[in-house]
């Protein structure tokens, strides 16, 4: 009897640990997915906060004196951001990035094969991801306590152009998600490379339709509105103001590669769809 009873404690242990384990690797997918998700949505919002310093430089160029808030320690880091006129270490990572996504547009697609990263690739992908979430944090973070706003300037582009740099926006973004939030999400959390699978696409999508809607498409047209009316007013055009002014057209530039890449690709499903109708009742008659 004692031994019976041994064995089905445990009998029940072990349960218990396997149940426990289950529901841990349950719960990992979503987290990933989730973690994935956020953290691919840092390079949208890094045009958030770009044409947010675009707008604090225009402020500063108008006015004498803008007051900048000493609410938080960090508020020194904050004002390299939005208050330095020459380009800050932002503008330098999303040109790196966005000429990466420029330059994958151009010679194909990412590849996304199982294989091991090397330690450098991964460390590399740790700094970017590093940089560019404290970047963002603290410079929207200051923009709000600031209170600045670039939907002032209004949408004056065509309506073409902006569907294009959404296009290549979400480009841009899904290079970023693939080649540096990924790695670094799939060796944490399960330590090797998982497949991306169409609810994290959908998901991410999803997400990304829903920033531009709420702020992206109001804001991000400062980004080449300011030069314009700074240029009309006889006003001295900074460098930030060129870098931000040359990263809305890089986009729209990738944003057009992607469309007329999808356009060829329709062509030629269409195309091959239509000589396999064509070649089937010509094999019914041989």
């Amino acid at each position: 009897m004692g031994l019976n009873s041994s064995e089905t404690h445990h009998n029940s242990g072990s349960g218990k640990v396997g149940f426990t384990a289950a529901s841990a690797s349950a719960l990992r997918e979503p987290f990933r997915i989730l973690t994935t998700i956020l953290l691919s949505l840092l390079l949208p919002l890094s045009f958030l906060l770009l044409a947010r310093i675009a707008t604090a430089h225009y402020l500063l160029s108008v006015s004498d004196y803008y007051p900048i808030p000493t609410q938080s320690p960090s508020s020194s880091l904050c004002s390299l951001l939005l208050y330095t006129k020459t380009p800050s270490i932002l503008h330098l990572l999303v040109s790196v990035i966005s000429v990466s996504s420029l330059t994958h547009a151009l010679t194909g697609n990412i590849s996304q094969s199982p294989e091991p990263l090397t330690r450098p690739r991964l460390y590399t992908a740790w700094i970017l991801l590093c940089l560019l979430q404290v970047c963002v944090g603290l410079g929207i973070e200051g923009s709000i306590a600031a209170g600045i706003d670039g939907s002032g300037f209004g949408q004056e582009n065509s309506f073409l152009c902006r569907v294009i740099f959404f296009f290549g926006l979400h480009e841009t973004m899904l290079f970023w998600g693939r080649t540096v939030v990924k790695p670094v999400v799939d060796d944490t959390i399960f330590g090797y490379w998982r497949k991306e699978g169409w609810v994290e696409k959908v998901a991410l999508g999803l997400s990304y339709g829903g920033l531009w809607w709420w702020r992206l498409r109001e804001e991000v047209e400062s980004l080449v509105m300011v030069p314009e009316v700074k240029r009309e007013l006889m006003m001295g055009i900074g460098v930030a103001d060129f870098v931000g002014w040359w990263l809305y057209y890089l986009t729209v530039t990738i944003g057009m590669f992607r469309v007329i890449k999808g356009l060829i690709c329709s062509v030629v499903i269409l195309t091959r769809r239509r000589d396999g109708g064509e070649s089937r009742p010509n094999d019914d008659k041989v």
